[in-house]
C-alpha cells in the first residue's frame, strides 16, 4: 500500500508516547542561508524533537547569519540553534570565494558561465559578481573545538564543494552520522566541481546507501521547443543516503538500540517510513525486552489508522505485526 506522506507516520507516535524523550537530535546545515520556510529546520519537520533538539548552521555569508540569528530572536524558540559564520571545507586554508549574481549559488568554485549559458534560469543566478579571499575550516575541527561529539543528521548545500565538506568530516562520519541530505551535479555548472558519481563513491565507501534523488532540471535556452515526455537535461538534485546497522559489517557506532531509534525518526522525516518500520521492528525483537526499546504498541496503533488495512484484515496477517506480536504485553 502506497501513502501521501505529508509528515511523519511513526515519530508522532513516540512522540507522545514520550519514547523520544530518551534522544537528542543534532542537526547541521552546511550552506544554512534560509531562502525559504522548508529551509527554517527549527519550524520544520525537525522541530517535533524539541527541546531536544540541537541545530547548526554554517555559512560562508556573515549577514546570512546575522539575518538568522535576528530572526531567531525574536522567536520564543525552545530548542537550541546557533549560525556560525564559516566556510567549511577538506582543510584549514585560504581559498576564493566565487560570489555570484544571486549569493546562494556563490561556490569555492568559479562558475561555468560557458556552459551554464546554454540554459533557461541559470546565468542570472550563476555568473559571477565578484570574488573574495576567505579562510575555510572543517567541521572535524569545528567539532573538535567546540566538544560535539555527534552530528545525526547532515545536509549540505555548497554549490559543488560538497565534497570538500564531507572530506573534512572525516571524524564526525566515523562518530555516526546517521542521515546526509547533499547537493550534487550531473553536469559542471562550476569549473572542476567533483560531481554526482564522486560523491556518491565516497559515501558509499563511509557506509552509506543511496535512498532517493531529488532532481532539477533546465531546458537549452536557445530552443523555441520542449518535450512534454522530458524535462530537459539533468543538471542537479539532492541526494538523500542512510546509513543500516541491520547490514553485515555495519558500523558499531550505529548499532547501538540509542542510535537505531534515531536513525528511524530520521527516516521518518524524511519521508521513508517503510524504512523506518523495519528499523522499529528490528528494535523491538532485537531489544522489546527493554520498554524503551519495544514500539510494538505503537506500529499496531499507528498501522492501524490506515483503512485499507483494517478494512481487509490484513493488519494482523502480516509478517512483520506477526513478529512483534509476542512483545504486545511485556
Amino acid at each position: 500500500m502506497e501513502i501521501e506522506q505529508e509528515m511523519s507516520i511513526f515519530v508522532k507516535s513516540l512522540k507522545e508516547k514520550g519514547l523520544l524523550d530518551q534522544i537528542h537530535m543534532t542537526v547541521c546545515n552546511v550552506g544554512s542561508r534560509k531562502l525559504s520556510s522548508g529551509d527554517d529546520y527549527g519550524a520544520g519537520a525537525w522541530n517535533i524533537f524539541a527541546p531536544n533538539l540541537t541545530i547548526y548552521g554554517f555559512d560562508a555569508d556573515a549577514d546570512a547569519c546575522e539575518a538568522a540569528k535576528a530572526d531567531l530572536e525574536l522567536k520564543q524558540i525552545n530548542w537550541t540553534e546557533k549560525h556560525i559564520p564559516l566556510a567549511l571545507g577538506k582543510s584549514v586554508e585560504e581559498a576564493t570565494l566565487y560570489v555570484t549574481k544571486h549569493p546562494m549559488c556563490s561556490s569555492l568554485y568559479p562558475p561555468n558561465e560557458a556552459y551554464t549559458a546554454r540554459f533557461n534560469n541559470l546565468p542570472e543566478f550563476c555568473n559571477l559578481d565578484f570574488t573574495i579571499e576567505i579562510e575555510t575550516t572543517t567541521l572535524d575541527n569545528f567539532c573538535n573545538s567546540e566538544e560535539i561529539n555527534t552530528i545525526d543528521f547532515l545536509q549540505i548545500d555548497v554549490q559543488g564543494a560538497e565534497l570538500q565538506v564531507l572530506e573534512g568530516a572525516l571524524e564526525v562520519l566515523k562518530r555516526g552520522v546517521l542521515g546526509i541530505q547533499v547537493e550534487v551535479e550531473f553536469s559542471h555548472i562550476y569549473i572542476n566541481q567533483p560531481l554526482f558519481a564522486d560523491i556518491d563513491v565516497f559515501l558509499r565507501g563511509n557506509s552509506f546507501t543511496l535512498f532517493d534523488l531529488e532532481t532539477a532540471y533546465r531546458h537549452r535556452v536557445r530552443s523555441p521547443i520542449a518535450s512534454t515526455r522530458r524535462r530537459g537535461q539533468l543538471l542537479w538534485g539532492d541526494a538523500y543516503y542512510l546509513q543500516d546497522p541491520i547490514r553485515e559489517n555495519a558500523n558499531f557506532m550505529i548499532k547501538e538500540p540509542s542510535q537505531i531509534l534515531k536513525l528511524a525518526c530520521v527516516a521518518d522525516v524524511l519521508g521513508f517510513p517503510d524504512y523506518s518500520l523495519e528499523l522499529l521492528e528490528h528494535l523491538t525483537v532485537k531489544y522489546g525486552d527493554n520498554p524503551k526499546y519495544n514500539f510494538a504498541q505503537t506500529i499496531i496503533e499507528t498501522l492501524s489508522t490506515f483503512p485499507d488495512l483494517t478494512k481487509s484484515g490484513e493488519l494482523y496477517s502480516l509478517p512483520l505485526v506477526a513478529n512483534i506480536l509476542p512483545f504486545l504485553n511485556i
